[in-house]
Order: structure tokens, then sequence, then C-alpha cells
């Protein structure tokens, strides 16, 4: 049976770049909840009920559910009682008064607001009104309480109908419907029909097969108006109906096309029989001399009234009861979903995905108008390099503007010999104004999240800039870095404010046990320093995107740029890492990676280098720059394309130290299975480099996944908003008191 679920899960990822969100009218349905338990990889669910009244459902009715998938989804969800949201409900009372007179069913405030004590048109005016995208019910509710409101109020144009999808077993006949695809119209919407209304459910049903099903699967859309006449073989009202619509049907079409060229590849057919749209032999018999048309490949059946589409949906869900259904409204710009009563959780959710998919593949939304059920807070996100500044503003998740501000040498002059940390108010004031220039206020902003630095070591997490870490940053605790600049830039613009200032997981994120430290001379213990920020926000992505937590997971990510860390991360700790800040580890662009102790100690003494040039080799000028002459990975994949012996065998020792690196980190999981091998970073964007990792890694059994770039201004971003969401605690910098992060 052709996999639906899946199909629309890979088209909604391809196209989704924010998620929209669903309210929920029948909260305390079992069917509903688990259902909505199965696609926070896609929508915020808005839940119009108590929390606890969720979970009790839950307790009493799902406990064949995984119970991470449930923590996670409630994790993402709002929960809505309309009774306590009289705010709410009195604007919503307002709003149903001023509908025009075609839509409303009252000018009574008092009766307004009693209706909308009703879930189900709580629900509906939350999305008319924008505190939310999309509104799901009929589950439970009649149509008059639930599908007659949403499609009156909501509707976006003249006529709307409702396309009926069916995915059929391989237990019914393959020669009949493409790959046992069949999407029905009207099943639900028009009780009457004229033929203007009948021409627009053919294009709009056969619109919605078409934004549903991609094009290698059905390559053209064939949709066939039936009627028990065919090609004016009978009279009768219902052929002259269709007849009539047929030939308003070019036009319609002619209208979907200039929204979309997919729409090209629909064909729409008139007054045929229902044996001759669907069988290759009827279509021979009745269609003597006539046109052929396209015999036997229909996909889409298009029927004179709502009966006939009501009864073909069912018979087919009832005769084929593992089959795959859901329907799809068209008309109302994708803002409701209507659930048959009969609907399985499974079912549901498709009805839920198929929309979520047509509202991206539409492209005219962005985000959900109004942050009600999830409030979007405004982040600046600092990221400070040596010579340019990188800033990013978020609102929730989505970013509103980025910039890298290029430090010219007049800026940096003045701090020639000085230490990097104070040029901290220089780079304040040019990111105020850069600000400035994007209409930004720090009054508009909830949080800033800088980059954190060289501090003493600390767990992973937010934590709130404290004078004790600008003590340290500015006292020279640590190193001198640019990362260094963030915190203390961070704190300095919301001096004087309530406002909160973070950083996120910074290179000296250390939850290593003693054993990692411990190396063969006493004098020397192994330092945890790593692209901290991007191997966690790494390892929460694919959490996310997997729906569980990272608290969850064993994983072991590898960060590939300018430097390589490859780290283990068990049940959401750091456990272990390659200190990339001294070039421990795989040799990379810029770095010689771990040496033969003998025989660097000779190299050391030997006179032919200064300190200064080996540190410059271990850390700057090593890696592919001293073996290759380049640190552009580009560069280097292309001469080993092009059969460059000497570029092969670096890449190739390359890929094997980076393999074995991963490996090697096994034993830090005690025993434990790794569930994902993930890579990142600006190397990670070579496919050829990701293909041949894989390979090399393929003995641990776990797979792959690869998430190209650094994605730290993101990660910063997401560090702040756990925090104001109330996801997380923001640690206290205090490296005298042990275990107080």
């Amino acid at each position: 049976m052709y996999d639906i679920e899946a199909s629309l899960d890979k088209q909604i990822l391809a196209v989704m770049k924010n998620k929209p969100a669903v309210v929920f009218t029948e909260p305390t349905d079992p069917r509903i909840i688990e259902a909505a338990c199965y696609l926070p990889r896609f929508i915020r669910p808005v839940f119009l009920a108590s929390e606890e009244a969720v979970k009790d459902v839950i307790h009493r009715e799902l406990g064949h559910m995984d119970s991470t998938r449930i923590e996670f989804a409630l994790s993402e969800s709002a929960f809505v009682d309309p009774a306590e949201r009289t705010d709410l409900r009195e604007e919503f009372a307002q709003a149903c008064v001023d509908l025009p007179k075609a839509l409303s069913r009252t000018d009574d405030v008092d009766e307004a607001r009693d209706l909308l004590q009703q879930t189900c048109r709580f629900g509906i005016m939350a999305v008319r009104q924008g505190h939310a995208d999309m509104v799901v019910g009929g589950i439970t509710h009649e149509p008059r309480d639930y599908f007659r409101p949403m499609t009156r109020i909501l509707a976006k144009q003249e006529v709307v109908c409702e396309a009926g999808v069916i995915v059929l077993p391989d237990s019914h006949p393959t020669d009949i419907f493409p790959h046992n695809i069949l999407v029905v119209g009207d099943v639900g919407s028009n009780a009457s029909m004229d033929p203007e209304v009948l021409a627009n459910v053919a294009v709009g049903t056969c619109a919605v097969a078409r934004d549903i099903f991609p094009s290698d699967v059905l390559p053209v859309i064939n949709g066939a108006m039936v009627s028990y006449s065919n090609k004016g073989s009978d009279e009768g009202p219902s052929p002259e109906l269709v007849r009539k619509a047929s030939e308003l049907v070019p036009e319609i079409l002619a209208d979907r096309v200039r929204l979309g060229d997919r729409y090209k590849s629909i064909n729409i057919e008139g007054e045929v029989k229902i044996s001759v749209a669907l069988s290759r032999r009827s279509a021979h018999l009745y269609r003597r001399g006539q046109e052929s048309g396209f015999d036997g490949g229909t996909n889409v059946l298009v029927v004179p009234n709502l009966d006939t589409g009501n009864l073909l949906f069912h018979l087919y869900a009832t005769r084929y009861p593992e089959a795959r259904k859901f329907s799809v409204m068209f008309g109302l710009r994708f803002q409701g979903v209507d659930l048959p009563m009969d609907s399985t959780a499974a079912d549901a959710a498709l009805g839920v995905k198929a929309s979520v998919l047509r509202l991206h593949r539409f492209g005219h939304w962005s985000r959900t108008p109004k942050d009600t059920f999830f409030p979007r807070h405004r982040i600046l996100a600092i990221n400070p390099g040596s010579t340019s500044t990188k800033i990013a503003v978020y609102e929730g998740e989505q970013e509103s503007f980025s910039e890298e501000i290029q430090h010219s040498a007049a800026d940096l002059d003045p701090y020639e010999g000085k230490r990097i940390v104070e040029q901290y108010g220089m780079r304040k004031d040019v990111i105020l104004k850069t600000l400035g220039n994007h209409g930004v206020d720090l009054a508009d902003l909830d949080a800033i999240s800088g980059r954190g630095g060289l501090l003493a070591p600390i767990k992973h997490g937010a934590y709130a800039v404290n004078q004790r870490m600008r003590d340290d940053l500015l006292g020279g605790t640590g190193s001198d870095h640019a990362s260094n600049l963030g915190a203390l830039i961070a704190g300095e613009l919301v001096e004087g404010t309530e406002k909160p200032a973070f950083i996120v997981d910074p290179v000296v994120v250390d939850e290593s046990p003693d054993r990692v430290r411990v190396t063969g001379m006493k004098a020397i213990r192994r330092k945890v320093i790593s692209h901290a920020l991007n191997q966690i926000s790494t390892a929460r992505r694919y959490a996310e995107e997997n729906e569980t937590f990272y608290r969850y997971l064993n994983v072991i990510v590898c960060h590939m740029g300018g430097g390589i860390t490859v780290g283990a991360h068990a049940k959401g700790r750091y456990i272990d890492v390659n200190n990339g800040l001294d070039g421990e580890g795989p040799f990379s662009p810029q770095r010689s990676g771990s040496m033969p102790t003998g025989d660097l100690i000779r190299l050391c003494f030997s006179g032919e280098y200064t300190l200064d040039e080996l540190l410059k080799l271990n850390k700057g000028k090593g890696g592919l720059i001293d073996l290759l002459g380049t640190a552009d990975f580009r560069e280097v994949e292309q001469r080993v394309k092009d059969g460059d012996s000497e570029a092969c065998a670096v890449y190739e020792a390359m890929v094997y130290q980076i393999c074995k690196n991963i490996t090697a980190l096994l034993p830090a999981f005690d025993g434990e299975a790794v569930e994902r091998v993930l890579l990142t970073g600006g190397l990670a964007r070579s496919e050829m480099l990701v293909r041949d990792i894989t390979e090399g890694v393929k003995a641990l059994g776990c797979g792959v996944t690869a998430y190209p770039g650094e994605n730290e201004m993101y990660a910063l971003a997401k560090g702040a908003l756990r925090v104001l969401d109330g996801r997380e605690v923001p640690g206290d910098y205090n490296p005298d008191v042990k275990d107080a992060q």
C-alpha cells in the first residue's frame, strides 16, 4: 500500500519554514490526543482543555503509547480552557456580532458569549481572529455544530468543497486507480449543485489531489465528472448539470494554473459513466468513434451531488477498513480540518498533515498572526569574531534579520596590543547602531543571548550573565578569545533594565568523568574545550526531529569546520570530546590534530622550529594548509575528483581519522547503544565527505545524519527561548561552588 504518511512527512519537511498553531476542539477524545502526539514535528498543538484533563484521558485510554512521545507532544502544546479565557471569549463574542449578516447567527453579544462556551465555536473564532492558523474538529461534534459554522465563517471563496482521499490496500484491484489512490469530491459541503458549483468542485478536488500527491507518484491528475449518461447518451437533470459544468471547467482551471504551474498536470473530463472512467474495456465499448480521453487512468472522481460523494467515500472506507482515509477542505485557505466521526487516530493525523502541506505549498502563510498561545519572545543573538560581530534578531524560532558587522582596521587600531575583551564597549555601540538601522530598539527585546567564552568549566545549558562571569572574562582567568566578548556585550546592553542576558553552551562545557582527563603523564590532564554550542544544538535538533528529548539520547556528534571536534552525548550529558582549541583529534583544514608523542617532542627540541611556529603549525597553519597548501575543502574535493594522487591520499587519511575518532567514543557509553552519528559544521556540506564517513562508521550500526553549517545564531536564540518558555532554569555561574551550575 502506498505510504501516504511518509510521503506527506517528506513533502512538509521540504517546504516547512515555520509551524502553524492548530486548535483541537475535541481535546479529550483519545483519538485526537493520540493523533496530536504524532504531529508536533509539523504543528504547534492547541488543546481546548486544561492540561490535567488531557493527561487524565492519556492515563485512562492511551496506555499503549510510548511515554516519551506523549511527554514530548505535551511539552510542545498549549492548553486553553475556554471557560477561563474570558478575554478571548469577549473578543470572539464581539467579532461574532460584527460578522456580515450572511455569516452571523446572532446580533446579541450575550448569546454569542454563550455559544462560545462550546469548544468548536471557540476554536473556529480563534482561527478567524488570527490567534491560530487551523482548527480541527468533527470527530465528536455534529456537522451543524462544527462543520457548518466552520465552513461558513472561515470560507475564503464562494464555493467550498470537501475532497475525500482514500489510499486503498493492495487487496484492491491495482489496475483501476493508479497506486490505488482515489480522491472523491464533493463528500461533505454542497447539498445542492448548480453548474458553477460543480465546476468549482471539480477543479478544487483535483487541486487537492495535485497538492498532496507528488508528481513522481501521480504524474497527471485525471479527474472525471461522472454521470449516468456518457457524452450525451441520455437526458435528464443530472447529465445536463454535468454538461454545463464541463463547459465552465477550462476557465476555472486556467485560473488555478495561474496560482501554480503544478496545476498544469490536471485533466478534467466531463459527463462520463463511472465505468468508462475506471475501465479501459468499458471506455472502448462506450466510446467507439469518440476521442478516448484518459481511459482507465482516473484518480479523481467528481460526482454531481453530495449524497453520491459521501456514499462513495464511506463505501470504500467500509469495504476496505485497512485503507487510509481522510478529508481535505478546499476554499478555506487551509484553515479548517473536518474529521469523520469514524476516523482513527492515524487518519486524523493524516487529515491535519494534508492541510498543513497545502498551507505551506500555497506560499502565502509565514507565521501565526498573533502569538496568544505561543509567545514569540524577541531575542538578540550576539556572536563575536576576531574582526567581525554576527548579530541576529529572532521572534520565537524565526529569524527576523541577521547581519555580520565588519570591524575595520581603523576601528581595531586603538586596541592593538591589548586584550580583545577591551573592545566590548566599541562593539556594543556598533551593535546598537545596526539595530537602529533595522528599526529595533532594546526595549523591543525580551532577552539577549551572547556567545559564551573561555570561562571555568561548566555544565551545559543557558547561564545568566552575572558579575562573577564578567570579572573572570575581564580579569583574564582564561585565554583571550573573541567569544569572551559575547557575555560582556550582552550584559552591558541590558544594564539598568530588567531584561535578562544569557550565554549558552560555551566552549568550556565539560561534563566528563575523571577517566576522560587522566593521561599517562601526571603533569598533564586532558582539557575539554570544543564546539559545545553547535555540538549540543545539533543533538537537540536531532532529538526534536525524532520527537524526543536530548536527555534521552545517546549520540555522537562530529563538528567539522576549521577545527574538528567529536563528542559523546549520553542521556543529556556531554561526557567526552577532543580538545579542539589545542588541535587534538583528527587533523582538519587548519589544525594538525593529535600527533605521535615522541616525534612531536623530538621536533620541539630539534631547533628547526620556534615555539610560535610550532603553535601555528598545530593550530592555524596545520592540517590541510600544511599538507596541501589550502584550507578550502572545496578545492581539496575538486582535486580528489580530478584524480590528484596527493590530495586523494590526504583526503583518505582525513576521512579515516574522523571515522576513527567517532568509533573510538563507543566505550564512553558504557555498553549502551549509540542511536545516531550526527555530522555538522561547514564541511558537512560536502556530500562526498558525508558519504565516505557514513561508509566508514557503518559498523556502529546506528546510521548517520548530516546537519550542514554551524547554526550558532539559532542555537543562541534557542537557549534563551528555553529559559523564557520555562523549559530550563538558567545556570548561576559560580566556579567557587562545586556543582553550582
